[in-house]
């Protein structure tokens, strides 16, 4: 048997306005994209924002239903949204803004399996990563360079 030690590095900023101003600008977007989410059940708003390689900013947010498998994520529906529309672009940077109706969250929260799945499968595609910063709906915000990171043994075509 052999130990194999896999290791991720993120950056953490204390708040918002210590990260760099065109993700501060990002995040924003995607905080407005939160408050339009629809959670009426789980009470929890996901805002998502991406920026592409043409500048184009596109967001979403989570959308629910009373047959709970068939809602999808905030980031899910934006980087479904940006491969449909400009399926030739590259994804440079998301951000991610989650909130609940229930408590406060000051915790950074970072995508779900699936949306990790989802946004290795872009990076996959465009052979480029994907900068990514998550946050709560306030407190410190996290930086990851790539999905990579966040998925370090992920799932691709090769494995087809």
């Amino acid at each position: 048997m052999k130990e194999v030690k896999i290791e991720t590095t993120l950056q953490v900023y204390d708040h918002l306005n210590d990260t760099p101003k065109e993700v501060q600008d990002l995040m924003k977007q995607a905080i407005s994209a939160r408050e339009k989410a629809y959670a009426p059940y789980s009470k929890f708003n996901v805002g998502a924002a991406l920026l592409l390689e043409n500048k184009e900013i596109i967001t979403g947010s989570n959308q629910e239903n009373a047959s709970y498998p068939s809602g999808l994520c905030a980031e899910r529906t934006a980087i479904y949204f940006a491969g449909a529309k400009y399926p030739e672009e590259k994804i440079i940077r998301m951000a991610i803004s989650a909130s609940s109706k229930i408590h406060t969250t000051i915790t950074p929260i970072p995508p779900c399996g699936a949306c990790r799945q989802a946004i290795s499968e872009y990076e996959n595609k465009q052979n480029h990563p994907i900068e990514i910063y998550f946050m709560g709906e306030s407190g410190k915000v996290v930086r990851s360079n790539s999905l990579a990171n966040l998925l370090p043994l992920g799932f691709d075509k090769s494995y087809l």
